[in-house]
């Protein structure tokens, strides 16, 4: 439970880079050995994957946009260096004078420890052909529910 919470602190990080529109939080929390796949189509670096935050940030900042994200998860899987994490996304966008909108899909991450702190190693995510929805982000669980992942 111990790992959890402290991969916890990471995702708070990512909560908050979305909330914030900091793409400087989002570079802090990843290995640059990153290994990014977007969509199930695409693979980037850590490079090019901060660049398209900062990018996406700013955008966003300059159209009026707010952008919130949170995490369920269906599985949680790690030992002392290493973290496998899966679930559901659940991504909301304002935009300027709209209303909200949502995005959906699921994730796998993989965590590394990097001088004693959680880093993101690979991302993956995809829509699955648009079937992720708020049923499947409703059936997985809140990332505060140790419990459901206590043997992991």
């Amino acid at each position: 439970m111990t790992n959890l919470k402290d991969i916890n602190k990471t995702w708070e990080k990512f909560y908050k880079a979305f909330d914030n529109l900091d793409y400087t939080l989002m570079a802090n929390i990843h290995s640059e050995k990153l290994i990014r796949i977007s969509g199930g189509n695409r693979i980037t670096d850590y490079k090019t994957y901060i660049n398209n935050y900062k990018a996406t940030f700013d955008r966003a900042r300059e159209n009026k946009t707010s952008n919130t994200i949170a995490l369920r998860f269906f599985e949680r899987i790690s030992n002392d260096s290493t973290a496998s994490e899966r679930g559901v996304y659940k991504l909301t966008r304002i935009e300027n004078g709209k209303s909200p909108k949502s995005y959906y899909g699921q994730f796998h991450v993989i965590f590394i420890k990097e001088n004693n702190t959680w880093k993101i190693l690979m991302d993956y995510d995809s829509s699955e052909g648009n079937t992720i929805g708020e049923e499947a982000y409703q059936k997985a669980r809140d990332i505060n529910n140790f419990d459901a992942f206590k043997n992991n």
